[in-house]
C-alpha cells in the first residue's frame, strides 16, 4: 500500500476545491472529463459506446456520486499520474479542444469539494483503484494501493464496464454542500452550458434512490430547447482578423417564443454558448450582454482557433477560468465579429421594446401590488387626515369649504359600549355616487364574541334601489371586545371600529355635526342645517375616503426622464416604459420581470410618497418646497420599510 501526499501545491488544491463544493459542478466536470476521452478514441478511429451513467444515492446529510464512462481507461501509471499535474499537461491547454479550462485541476477538487473518494479503471485488463482523501493533519492525500491487477469478472459487473473504462465515486460528507433533490439535479444538468453539447453527442443516464428506503429511478439527462425561430445559421458562416490573419466561425442564433430563458449562471438558457472543439468555453452575448432586446435570444458559437491559441499559450480563458478573457486581444476582436454578426436581431428586438406600449405583472406581482394599493390609500385617510373624496388638488383655500357628503360613511366612526348591552351600528348610503356595476362588500374583523346581527352580507349597487341606510345590531359579550367593520364599493370605503368594555359610559352621545350628516335624500329633522351650510373644520375624517391609488399601469410616456408618475384622473400610478431603468425588466412580451420587484418597490415608494406629502402640504396650507420635502421624508420613514417589505413576500 503506497498513501502519499500529492504533489500539488496544497494551498491551490484547497482554494480551487472550494469552487467545486457543489455537487451540481462536480458532476459536470466528471462527465466532461468522460466526454474528452471518448473523443479521444474517436479521433483514433475506435468505435465508442458514448454511454456516461450517473449514480446518485442520496442520503438525509449526504449522497454518494458515482460517474462511470466505458472510454479508454487508465493504466496504473496514468490513473496515479492525474492527481499530480497541473495546467501544462491539461489537453486544453495543448490546444487540443477538450476540457472546459480547468487545467488539470477538476478531477481533484471535485473529490475534495464535496468530501472524498476513489478511482477504479480499467485498461488492457488491468483494474487499478486510487482512493483521494484528506489526511489526519488536512493534507490531501492518495492510496493507490502499490499497484494494479487483472480485471476479473466480478470487477466488470459491478462497474459495469464490459472493455475498458473508468468510475468515480465522491462520497459527499462535507456539511457545507447542499444535498440537491433528484429533479433539480437533473434540470440543472440538463441546461447546464458546459454539458449541453455533450448532452447532443453522448448518452448521459442518470439514476438517483435513497438506498433501503425507496426504488431507484432513472431518466435520461438532455437537453429541452426551447421553442423558437431560427434568426441565423444553423451554422452560419463568419470571420474575424485577428494581426493580419483570418479566423473563421459559426454563429447559429434562435429566438424563443413566449418562452422565459434564464439569464445568468451555469444552467443559463439565453446567450451564445462558445464552443471550440469539443470545449465549452463560455456563454454571453459579447457586447450586448445584459442589454434590452437580448432576452430571449439563444445559440451556440464555434470558433476551434479559440483553443489552438490557447495551446500556443495565449491566456484566452480568464484568469478565475470561468469563461473566456476579454481582455486578451484575440478574444476581443473575435468579440467584435460576433456582435456585428447578431447586432441587426438584437437592435431589432429592442426597436420592439421602444414601440411597446403597455406592460404587465405576473398574477402574484399584481396582487402584491394590489394590496399595497389599498393599504396607503387607507393611510392616507387614517393615519395622514387627507381629503380623498374629490379628485380635485387640493389648495389652501378648499380647506374650509363645506366637506362633501361621502357616498358610504358610518354615522360613527367609534362605537365604545358596555358588554351586555346591543347597540345599533349604522352605514349611510349614496348609491348614486357609487358605481352601477359595482358590489356594496364588507369586511369583518372581529371576535366571536362579539356578534353582528343580521351578517354583513354583500349586494350589488344596482339592488339598493332607495336603500340609504343599513343598520346592524351589535352585542359584545366582553369584559374587552375589539373588532371592526370596513364597508367598501368600487374605489369608496368607510370603517368604523367597536370597543365592548366593562367600564363604558351609561350614557349615549350625540355626534359632532359633521360626522353625523345625514345624506342629501334624507328628510332633515326638525330644526337641522340643509347640508350645504355645515361647514366643516380643518379635521378631515378619517373614518371614510375614496382610493387614491385605485391601480397601476405600464405605460410608455415617451420620455426617459420619468420612471414612474401619479395620475390624478385616474388615480394610478403609471410606471414609464419609455425610462431606460424600466424598459431593462419588460420582456419582449410585454412582461415585468418578477425578479425586478425591488425596482417595483423604490417607484412605487417615490411616487406614493411624492403624492402624498404634496396632497398633505397642500392641505395645511405650506406650499413652499422645504415643507414639502419635510413631509415626504417622514413619509418614507414612516411607510417605506413596508413598501419594500410587501414586494418581497412571496
Amino acid at each position: 500500500m503506497t498513501v502519499a501526499e500529492i504533489r500539488v501545491d496544497q494551498r491551490l488544491i484547497g482554494i480551487d476545491s472550494r469552487r467545486f463544493a457543489s455537487i451540481e459542478k462536480a458532476l459536470v466536470e466528471l462527465v466532461t472529463n468522460s466526454d474528452d476521452s471518448y473523443s479521444r478514441q474517436e479521433e483514433s478511429g475506435v468505435p465508442v459506446a458514448g454511454r456516461i451513467h450517473l449514480g446518485y444515492d442520496r442520503h438525509h446529510t449526504g449522497a454518494v456520486l458515482t460517474v462511470t464512462d466505458q472510454a479508454e481507461g487508465m493504466p496504473f501509471d496514468e490513473a496515479v499520474g492525474i492527481l499530480t499535474y497541473g495546467g501544462a499537461h491539461s489537453p486544453l491547454s495543448r490546444g487540443e479542444g477538450y476540457g472546459r479550462g480547468y487545467f488539470g485541476r477538476g478531477l481533484k477538487q471535485a473529490i475534495f469539494g464535496l468530501g472524498h473518494g476513489w478511482i477504479e479503471t480499467i485498461r488492457d485488463g488491468r483494474y487499478t483503484r486510487v482512493d483521494v482523501f484528506r489526511g489526519e493533519g488536512g493534507g490531501y492525500l492518495y492510496d493507490d494501493g502499490g499497484t494494479d491487477r487483472a480485471a476479473g469478472p466480478a470487477d466488470r459487473e459491478r462497474l459495469g464496464i464490459e472493455d475498458s473504462g473508468t468510475r468515480v465515486t465522491i462520497v459527499v460528507d462535507n456539511p457545507h454542500v447542499r444535498i440537491t433533490q433528484y429533479t433539480t439535479l437533473l434540470q440543472s444538468l440538463s441546461d447546464n452550458i458546459y454539458l449541453r453539447d455533450v448532452l447532443e453527442r453522448r448518452l448521459v443516464e442518470m439514476t438517483s434512490g435513497r438506498p433501503g428506503t425507496e426504488p431507484y429511478r432513472g431518466e435520461r439527462v438532455r437537453f429541452e430547447e426551447p421553442a423558437s425561430l431560427l434568426l441565423l445559421g444553423p451554422e452560419q458562416p463568419g470571420s474575424f482578423t485577428h494581426e493580419g490573419q483570418e479566423y473563421p466561425f459559426t454563429v447559429t442564433l434562435k429566438r424563443a417564443k413566449d418562452v422565459e430563458l434564464a439569464l445568468r449562471g451555469d444552467e443559463r438558457t439565453n446567450g451564445l454558448v462558445v464552443i471550440s472543439g469539443t470545449a465549452a468555453l463560455d456563454c454571453q452575448l459579447f457586447d450586448f450582454e445584459n442589454q434590452v432586446g437580448t432576452e430571449y435570444l439563444f445559440g451556440t458559437v464555434r470558433c476551434s482557433a479559440l483553443t489552438e491559441m490557447l495551446g500556443q499559450g495565449q491566456a484566452i480563458i480568464s484568469d478565475e477560468r470561468e469563461g473566456l478573457n476579454p481582455k486578451d486581444p484575440f478574444v476581443a476582436d473575435f468579440s467584435r465579429a460576433v456582435s456585428r454578426m447578431v447586432s441587426g436581431h438584437v437592435l431589432a428586438e429592442k426597436e420592439k421594446l421602444d414601440h411597446l406600449e403597455r406592460a404587465t405583472t405576473s398574477g402574484r406581482t399584481a396582487e402584491m401590488i394590489g394590496r399595497l394599493l389599498h393599504r396607503m390609500s387607507e393611510a392616507a385617510v387614517r393615519d395622514l387626515g387627507l381629503r380623498t373624496l374629490s379628485a380635485a388638488e387640493p389648495s389652501p383655500a378648499s380647506a374650509a369649504v363645506a366637506d362633501p357628503l361621502a357616498p358610504l360613511r358610518f354615522t360613527t366612526p367609534f362605537y365604545y359600549r358596555q358588554p351586555g348591552h346591543p347597540f345599533h351600528v349604522t352605514l349611510l348610503i349614496d348609491p348614486g355616487q357609487l358605481p352601477d356595476d359595482g358590489v356594496l362588500t364588507f369586511e369583518v374583523d372581529a371576535p366571536g364574541s362579539l356578534r353582528i346581527d343580521p351578517a354583513p352580507e354583500a349586494v350589488p349597487v344596482s339592488a339598493l334601489g332607495e336603500t340609504r341606510r343599513i343598520e346592524w345590531t351589535v352585542v359584545g359579550d366582553g369584559p374587552v371586545d375589539r373588532g371592526q367593520i370596513t364597508a367598501r364599493a368600487g374605489a369608496y370605503w368607510a370603517w368604523c371600529e367597536i370597543v365592548v368594555a366593562e367600564h363604558a359610559s351609561h350614557h349615549s352621545h350625540r355626534q359632532p355635526a359633521h360626522m353625523a350628516a345625514v345624506s342629501r335624500s334624507e328628510p332633515l329633522a326638525a330644526g337641522a342645517e340643509p347640508a350645504a351650510l355645515r361647514l366643516t373644520t380643518h379635521r378631515a375624517p378619517r373614518d371614510y375616503g375614496a382610493d387614491l391609488f385605485v391601480g397601476y399601469e405600464f405605460r410608455n410616456l415617451h420620455n426617459s426622464v420619468d420612471r414612474a408618475v401619479y395620475s390624478p384622473e385616474e388615480r394610478k400610478v403609471i410606471i414609464n416604459t419609455g425610462a431606460p431603468t424600466v424598459r431593462l425588466y419588460v420582456d419582449g412580451r410585454g412582461r415585468f420581470r418578477d425578479s425586478a420587484r425591488l425596482l417595483l418597490a423604490e417607484l412605487f415608494m417615490d411616487v406614493i410618497s411624492d403624492e402624498l406629502a404634496r396632497r398633505a402640504a397642500a392641505q395645511h396650507g405650506h406650499l413652499d418646497d422645504q415643507a414639502y420635502r419635510a413631509v415626504k421624508r417622514d413619509i418614507i420613514h414612516r411607510y417605506g420599510s413596508d413598501i419594500h417589505l410587501s414586494f418581497l413576500k412571496s
